[in-house]
């Protein structure tokens, strides 16, 4: 079996005490733990957005996704998070509406590519709020989730709802929590990012999707 995990800084690993601590290795762990062989790829980059991640399919992840099992996809949150920092800094309301747009049309691009290049299934994940204190970032992640999980389902992919293992949890799974509002972002590091606990988190929900379509 080979796993491909795309997306950004939570998949690269950001904030996790290592690599080996952020989810794509410990899902590995847990589906090797199964007794199934297994090989994780990781293609993720802090800071990508849904486009930035679909060029890197384009122009990196072909061969790998060729030979592919399943592929997880877990990007958006950067579109959001750039859509809440520009109003903020510009004293505007957040407009996710192009963001949004631009994500479904690249989220598709991904999943099209996907499947021309190979027969692997394909999770989606949808993003948790790191913001549950802000109404307008409830919005916007309610958006955003209700978009992927309606992209994946037009292209056959399954959705990991990873929203729901993090719901009324994120002080407990998220580095450098404060209080939960899109205002924490304007000062220092942002407090965006699973922990080691969250990493376990979403390994253990994800890895029973990976081994077998749900």
């Amino acid at each position: 079996m080979i796993y491909i995990a795309l997306g950004d800084s939570i998949t690269f690993g950001e904030d996790a005490s290592s690599l080996t601590k952020a989810y794509p290795a410990l899902t590995v762990s847990a589906i090797r733990s199964s007794s199934r062989r297994v090989t994780g790829y990781v293609l993720a980059r802090p800071g990508w957005d849904s486009n930035d991640l679909l060029d890197a399919v384009i122009w990196k992840g072909s061969p790998a996704i060729s030979h592919a099992s399943v592929v997880s996809i877990w990007i958006g949150g950067v579109d959001l998070v750039n859509a809440a920092l520009t109003s903020l800094k510009n004293k505007q309301s957040i407009n996710a509406t192009q963001h949004v747009h631009s994500f479904k049309r690249n989220l598709r691009a991904l999943l099209a590519i996907i499947k021309k290049e190979s027969h692997a299934r394909i999770v989606c994940c949808t993003q948790y709020n790191p913001f549950p204190s802000s109404p307008l970032s409830v919005i916007a992640i309610d958006r955003l989730n209700q978009t992927t999980t309606e992209v994946a389902h037009h292209c056959g992919a399954t959705v990991a709802p990873v929203h729901s293992w993090f719901e009324g949890k994120q002080a407990a799974l998220i580095y450098g929590y404060r209080k939960g509002r899109i205002e924490d972002a304007l000062s220092g590091k942002l407090p965006i990012h699973p922990n080691d606990r969250g990493h376990r988190v979403i390994a253990s929900g994800l890895a029973p999707y990976l081994i077998s379509p749900k």
